[in-house]
């Protein structure tokens, strides 16, 4: 008879969560650079005004808001899992990671500023 293992679950247990949100935020960030090429080369815009006026139609902010978004999302399951992995030290993990989180919100904050600002 097999004895079951006796592990210890320590919280690294993100798996499958943080392999669909990788893919899912990579497949949404492809859609939208797919989007923007095909808007780009029939709008065809030559200028600073004419770019504003594109981006400043409501579902393309939209969508470049859940882009960022989503940009932001795969950056933070990234770097954490390879902050995970290779970094054993706690304090110096911790204090990598809270740094990316604020990084990462900081960079949400100013795509919002400039989309809406």
């Amino acid at each position: 008879m097999v004895k079951p293992a006796n592990r210890i679950i320590t919280g690294a247990h993100y798996g499958l969560k943080d392999w669909l949100v990788q893919r899912i935020t990579a497949v949404l960030m492809v859609v939208y650079i797919g989007l923007l090429i095909v808007f780009i080369v029939v709008y065809q815009p030559e200028s600073y005004e004419e770019f504003k006026a594109l981006f400043s139609i409501r579902w393309i902010k939209i969508a470049s808001l859940l882009f960022f978004a989503g940009l932001c999302w795969h950056a933070w399951v990234g770097v954490r899992n390879v902050l995970m992995d290779y970094i054993h030290p706690m304090s110096i993990r911790l204090t990598l990671q809270i740094m990316c989180i604020v990084a990462l919100l900081g960079y949400l904050i100013w795509f919002l500023d400039i989309m809406w600002g």
